[in-house]
């Protein structure tokens, strides 16, 4: 299992969440490494444009596509998730992305930003990821920009939140799984989750 050194992400409590459902992690930016690996972890916080130049200078884009077309898993936690998109929005400045995912992210139409802390999801009956888990289980976010256009995302299984408006919490799409919220910090729902991401790899 790698987790993505691309100079931006919560690298080693990722590192340590992942590492408790009991498989072995590196925390890398070898793309080789990345590309071989059984799973692969993309973190990433902050700016979007900030964590697209950091994947494009590690050359790190057509490593994690051919993963997601070879079935190969792939995660993407926060802005890990945001730069699947097609494009990213902040600021008036639209930032390609690596497009896995079809539509942009933009910022949240809500009253308090950013959207910080605890908060419910509504999920499909489909999910992976989220098997097992209550409808009232809560998991911990910090963001001010989402995916907000879940009619783009038909193709795929899609789990919901709200802040205000709803906007896409969880998408698993083939091989590509991506959550907004950060699991490394969502205690034991986290972990639920990520335990449940690491026995697709097998």
């Amino acid at each position: 299992m790698v987790i993505l050194d691309y100079g931006s992400g919560n690298l080693r409590s990722a590192e340590r969440a992942v590492a408790r459902t009991g498989v072995d992690v590196t925390v890398t930016s070898d793309l080789r490494a990345a590309a071989e690996a059984d799973g692969l972890v993309v973190p990433g916080v902050g700016a979007y444009a900030a964590c697209m130049a950091g994947i494009n200078e590690l050359g790190a884009g057509p490593v994690i596509a051919e993963r997601v077309a070879a079935g190969r898993p792939v995660l993407g936690i926060c802005v890990g998730m945001q730069i699947m998109f097609d494009s990213g929005v902040e600021h008036g400045v639209q930032t390609a992305g690596l497009g896995l995912l079809p539509g942009s992210v933009t910022r949240l139409q809500a009253r308090r930003i950013p959207h910080m802390g605890w908060n419910t999801v509504t999920v499909p009956d489909g999910s992976r990821l989220l098997a097992g888990l209550a409808g009232d289980t809560r998991f911990y976010f910090v963001h001010s920009y989402a995916a907000q256009d879940l009619g783009a995302l038909s193709h795929a299984e899609v789990t919901t939140a709200a802040h205000d408006e709803p906007f896409a919490a969880v998408v698993e799409a083939g091989a590509l799984s991506v959550a907004q919220f950060h699991p490394e910090k969502s205690a034991d729902a986290g972990y639920a989750l990520l335990a449940n991401w690491v026995k697709t790899l097998s």
